[in-house]
């Protein structure tokens, strides 16, 4: 018990319940978020046309929309991207103009609202079957990741283990995810890939926490397994806190200087960064003692016979 003492400095467990009750209060204000709000999908999911304007001062939303819905564009999307000079629109599918004409005249409705030419930066198309396999297949890629991961953890470690890692990747997606319907930032593919990119580093994070876990249930002869997870937990976190502070400060960067058309991929792998660190500590850990893990689980189970060989 002492050297239980001498190496654990943070009593993570002791806070499980604190912790539990918090993750719990974030996944129901994600999955109600999602499940009221929604996610507002980029036209990369959506399908329909995507313009970006550049004005010589800055625009009016306000005065952008309403030209444009007395234009008979009433479902247009319109939203500062970058500065105030710089407006994009978006506008579903219609089938009665089409997509070279449609861009011309939103352009043509919008050079009559400002009373001068307006620099069209890019347009893009994108039809509502390929926004709609795209939804499907980036679901199914997450579902086979978080499965793959699933097999991988109960092979390496134990099924409690792999159940923990899991729930762990769970709560980092949903709340990441669920971050973007609160707040209705846009969700496009690059936000896809950050969320799936989440997965990856919270599972490396968890997997150095869960050898080091077992590694000290195998060679601690007293303790009991919260005492265990204590000092396993106290051994990695300055590596757990270095590696999310170093990628933080890349992250932030990228976000700061990196532009517009990856705001939003930083964005969610901030949030992903933030909250793996945390679950790696309190979720996957918390689920794995909830679940009863014990020395039992990593001790060598002697082969028969061996006994009797080793006696003379």
């Amino acid at each position: 018990m002492q050297i239980l003492s001498r190496e654990t400095k943070f009593r993570f467990m002791a806070h499980r319940k604190l912790a539990a009750a918090c993750s719990g209060v974030l996944l129901l204000l994600s999955l109600g978020s999602l499940a009221v709000r929604g996610l507002e999908f980029g036209i990369d999911f959506t399908g329909g046309t995507l313009i970006e304007v550049g004005y010589a001062e800055a625009a009016d939303l306000e005065e952008v929309r309403a030209a444009l819905e007395q234009a008979g564009f009433e479902s247009a999307v319109v939203q500062h991207f970058g500065t105030s000079r710089e407006v994009l629109v978006r506008i579903a599918p219609r089938a009665d103009i089409e997509k070279a004409e449609l861009s011309s005249s939103v352009l043509r409705t919008l050079n009559r609202a400002a009373g001068t030419e307006l620099n069209m930066r890019r347009v893009e198309f994108v039809g509502p079957q390929i926004g709609e396999e795209l939804t499907e297949q980036g679901g199914l890629a997450m579902i086979i990741a978080l499965g793959g991961i699933l097999i991988y953890v109960s092979i390496r470690f134990q099924w409690k283990y792999a159940l923990g890692a899991v729930g762990a990747l769970f709560h980092d997606v949903l709340i990441t995810i669920g971050f973007f319907s609160i707040l209705g930032l846009e969700f496009d593919l690059t936000v896809l890939a950050a969320a799936l990119a989440v997965i990856g580093y919270s599972l490396n994070d968890t997997i150095v926490v869960f050898d080091r876990i077992r590694e000290n249930f195998r060679k601690m002869r007293k303790g009991e397994p919260m005492e265990i997870i204590d000092v396993s937990l106290n051994q990695t976190l300055s590596r757990t806190l270095m590696t999310s502070f170093t990628t933080l400060l890349v992250l932030v960067a990228l976000f700061t200087f990196g532009g517009e058309l990856i705001h939003g991929f930083a964005t969610a792998l901030i949030v992903g960064v933030i909250i793996g660190t945390y679950s790696s500590i309190y979720v996957a850990s918390n689920a794995a003692l909830h679940l009863g893990v014990s020395k039992a689980d990593f001790m060598t189970v002697p082969k028969e016979g061996a006994e009797a060989d080793a006696q003379p």
